[in-house]
């Protein structure tokens, strides 16, 4: 895993801060039922971090042994909301890299993007190193991969409905399980699962 700098700008507000929903007739198996948060949105493209697909048998202590952050014998004094980190695919760019999403009361200068008066987003591995410390922010959530847009390409997915959009807030990203994001990001969009269920069924 490496934690470089940011493939786009934040240059423009466009959907920075929003969470975008799929439609169920999204046909890319990859984001299909997925929940979006939009970490930069620019003339340039976008990118965004999957909020609801958990990394299979990947856990935070087991990340932070493995980029030597922490030594083994060590595991065992890490603070206990660690080991309570999600750690999600973020999406299917650039899987070996770690993307951050926290809480503002952490702030590494040149490094942290605020995205909204709520949620940042960090990808250098000193707010790894702050974590495993107990010094990193409050809440956080780490992300494998990113999902990326070029230049044009979300607006056109946006026009064909294969998405919904709705102000993101820090409830549903730190403190909402993986497996129910869709449906209350549905739900604060002012749509029930079920219906669009049957309305799927129907097109």
């Amino acid at each position: 895993m490496s934690f470089q700098s940011f493939p786009y700008g934040n240059e423009s507000p466009y959907l920075d801060g929003q969470v975008l929903v799929a439609m169920p007739g999204m046909m890319e198996e990859t984001f299909a039922r997925s929940v979006i948060y939009v970490c930069a949105h620019s003339a340039e493209g976008a990118m965004g971090i999957i909020l609801n697909r958990p990394a299979a048998n990947v856990n935070m202590p087991d990340l932070l042994v493995q980029l030597e952050i922490v030594p083994e014998p060590e595991r065992i004094r890490l603070p206990q909301r660690v080991g309570q980190m999600q750690v999600l695919m973020g999406g299917p760019v650039e899987t070996s890299r770690g993307f951050v999403l926290h809480s503002p009361d952490f702030h590494i200068p040149q490094s942290t993007l605020p995205i909204d008066d709520s949620v940042c987003l960090t990808a250098t591995i000193d707010i790894l190193r702050a974590i495993a410390a107990g010094i990193g922010p409050k809440n956080a959530v780490l992300a494998l991969g990113y999902a990326g847009w070029g230049a044009g390409q979300l607006e056109l997915e946006l026009q064909a409905n294969g998405w919904l959009n709705c102000p993101a807030d820090a409830e549903l990203i730190f403190n909402t399980a993986a497996d129910v994001r869709y449906e209350m990001a549905l739900r604060r969009i002012g749509i029930e699962p079920a219906m669009l269920s049957m309305e799927a069924g129907h097109a």
